[in-house]
C-alpha cells in the first residue's frame, strides 16, 4: 500500500499558520502538529501492510488522547476517512469498532449520526477491573488488602481537605445512608456515597480510580449474592469516619476508615466463600482458591 500523509480539516477560518508541540511522552507522534487558527489539521502517520485497520484505530486514538478530538466530537464520516487513508470503508468501521470497544468512541446512528468521541473517565479502569475479576484474576481477599492499604490514606487526606461544601456534602451523604431505602441498588448507592465522595476530597485522581474500581466489584459480589443489607452494612458504619473528617482530624479519620474497611472486608469474603461453594460456576476468587 502506498504510504502518504493524511489531513483532516475540521473547521475553516482565516488562516493563521501556528505550531503546537507534543507533550504528552506516552503517546506516539509527531514533534509538531500543523495547526491554523480555527483550522486544526491532524497529519496521519502512513499506514502499511498489515493489520490495517488496527493502525488507523491506533492513530484516531493518538488524535483523541492529544486532545486534538474533544469529547463530544464527530470524527470524520466512514466515507472521509475510507477518502483519506485510502482503505475501504469496511476497513475504517473494523477500526472505529475497535475504538467504541475501548470506550473512546460511541457511534450512533439516523441522520444525525456517526462516531462521537466520549468522555474519558474512572469508568473504564473500574470496568477493566471489573473483568479481571470475572476472569479470575484477582480476588475480593486481594481487592481488600488494597482497600485496607488505600482507604485509610484517602479518608486522611479527604479531612485536610475538609471545607465549607465537602462538609454539607457528606453530612447529606451520611444522612441518606441512614434512611430505609426502597430497594437493594438504591441501599448500596447511598452506602457508597460516602466512599466516593472521600475519594473524591482526597486529590488524588488515581486513589479515587482505586476506590471507584473497588465499589464496582464490590457492587458485582453483592448483586450476586442479595444479602440482607443490614447483615452486611447495618446503617451508622460510617458515621465515626465521617464525624473524623469533618472535625479535621486525619488520624482518627485513618483509624476509623481502617477498622471499617477490616470489619465489611471480613463480612465481604465470608459471604464470598459460602456463595462459592453453592455457586462454584459464578467465578470469583482465583482458581483454585
Amino acid at each position: 500500500m502506498a504510504e502518504a500523509w493524511i489531513g483532516i480539516i475540521l473547521v475553516q477560518s482565516p488562516p493563521v499558520k501556528k505550531k503546537k508541540a507534543c507533550y504528552n511522552p506516552f503517546v506516539s507522534c509527531r514533534e509538531t502538529h500543523d495547526w491554523v487558527e480555527g483550522t486544526q489539521m491532524v497529519r496521519f502517520k502512513p499506514v502499511r501492510q498489515g493489520r490495517i485497520s488496527e493502525e488507523i484505530a491506533q492513530q484516531l486514538k493518538e488524535s483523541i488522547l492529544l486532545g486534538l478530538f474533544k469529547p463530544g466530537d464527530r470524527l470524520p464520516s466512514e466515507r472521509d476517512l475510507a477518502d483519506q487513508f485510502k482503505v475501504s470503508r469496511v476497513v475504517i468501521r473494523e477500526a472505529l469498532r475497535a475504538l467504541e470497544n475501548l470506550g473512546f468512541i460511541l457511534t450512533r446512528q439516523g441522520a444525525a449520526g456517526g462516531a462521537f468521541v466520549t468522555d474519558l473517565t474512572f469508568e473504564r479502569l473500574a470496568r477493566a477491573f471489573l473483568d479481571l475479576f470475572l476472569a479470575g484474576k484477582i480476588s475480593i481477599p486481594e481487592m481488600y488488602e488494597v482497600r485496607r492499604l488505600v482507604e485509610p490514606e484517602v479518608a486522611r487526606l479527604a479531612a485536610q481537605r475538609i471545607n465549607a461544601d465537602y462538609s454539607r456534602r457528606l453530612k447529606e451523604a451520611l444522612e441518606a445512608e441512614e434512611l430505609p431505602a426502597v430497594s437493594f441498588p438504591e441501599d448500596f448507592d447511598r452506602k457508597t456515597k460516602v466512599h466516593l465522595l472521600l475519594a473524591e476530597m482526597c486529590g488524588n485522581r488515581f486513589f479515587e480510580a482505586l476506590v471507584r474500581s473497588a465499589m464496582e466489584l464490590t457492587m458485582k459480589v453483592i448483586e450476586a449474592v442479595q444479602p440482607d443489607p443490614m447483615f452486611i452494612h447495618p446503617a451508622g458504619l460510617h458515621r465515626p469516619i465521617v464525624e473524623a473528617v469533618l472535625a479535621g482530624n486525619p488520624q482518627e479519620a485513618a483509624r476509623a476508615m481502617r477498622k471499617h474497611t477490616d470489619e465489611f472486608g471480613e463480612t465481604l469474603i465470608k459471604m464470598e466463600a459460602g456463595y462459592r461453594e453453592k455457586h462454584s460456576s459464578f467465578p470469583m476468587g482465583r482458581p483454585g482458591s
